[in-house]
């Protein structure tokens, strides 16, 4: 009996030993590390190089309008022998210049003549005037004014004083204005020494024909003492103008100078009518 349960755990034992030699131990790895590189760096700023623009051209600056001056010379001689004998010798010179802003001018002019040896005229005269313009009609100005004339007894005459103006027409071929304002006389008529404040009034006119090569023009200006309405002085040019050349012109002019209080002895009017050539440069 002892025996058979000795045979039967040595064969439980076998049994069991083959169970465990034919038993399979799986080991599974988890811990696989896998490695991604991601670091791919993709450049995105680079700027494509744009043309450039075209450079803008500056303009030109315009160059300014010079505004010439304009001169002229003029001189005339008048003789007659026979039944009469007489001699006439006239000058001048005038200069003009007509900006955008400023206008100016400026002249002189003589005469001397004699009837029978006997002086019969006697002047000196000049001018200048500068105008400043606002608009292109409205104006100030100043001007100034001197005379001599020998024949009156007129030593001296000196006028200056300002004003404003108007162009009622102002186009390439015809001017008309008009000026009022004051003056101040300074003179030395006969023996007598005069100073006193006028008003002045005046007007102006030129026209050209004929593609500027003849002229019409003419000048009147009145000048009443404020304190003496009686005692005035009235001065006025007409005059003509016709182009011999480019630069040599035949003028034809009268003078007017109306003086109401004149010097003892003295007439009142004094008229002279000039003819001469007259050569601009």
């Amino acid at each position: 009996m002892n025996q058979s349960k000795q045979l039967l755990a040595v064969a439980l034992l076998a049994a069991f030993s083959l169970v465990a030699s034919a038993q399979t131990y799986t080991y599974t790895v988890t811990n696989v590390v896998t490695v991604l590189v991601t670091n791919i760096v993709t450049v995105t700023n680079v700027v494509a190089a744009a043309p450039l623009p075209e450079p803008t051209p500056v303009p030109a600056l315009a160059a300014p309008v010079k505004t010439p001056w304009e001169s002229s010379i003029s001189a005339g001689l008048t003789l007659t022998r026979g039944n009469s004998d007489t001699m006439l010798v006239t000058a001048g010179a005038l200069t003009e210049k007509k900006g955008k802003l400023n206008e100016w001018g400026f002249g002189a002019d003589g005469a001397y003549g004699e009837d029978s040896g006997q002086k019969n005229v006697d002047t000196i005269h000049a001018f200048g005037q500068v105008n400043h313009l606002f608009t292109d009609n409205f104006y100030v100005y100043m001007r100034v004014n001197a005379l001599h004339d020998g024949i009156s007894d007129l030593q001296y005459r000196l006028t200056l004083g300002p004003g404003v103006g108007y162009y009622l027409v102002k186009q390439k071929n015809t001017t008309l204005a008009v000026e009022a304002g004051s003056a101040y006389v300074i003179e030395r008529l006969g023996d007598e020494d005069k100073h006193y404040a006028t008003l002045r009034l005046a007007e102006r006119f030129e026209r050209k024909f004929f593609e500027e090569k003849a002229r019409v023009w003419q000048t009147v200006e009145i000048l009443p003492q404020v304190d003496d309405f009686n005692n005035y002085i009235v001065n006025a040019v007409i005059g003509v103008e016709t182009a011999l050349s480019a630069k040599l012109s035949l003028q034809t002019f009268l003078v007017d100078n109306y003086v109401n209080q004149p010097a003892a002895g003295r007439e009142k009017n004094d008229v002279k009518l000039v003819s001469g050539l007259k050569y601009k440069f």
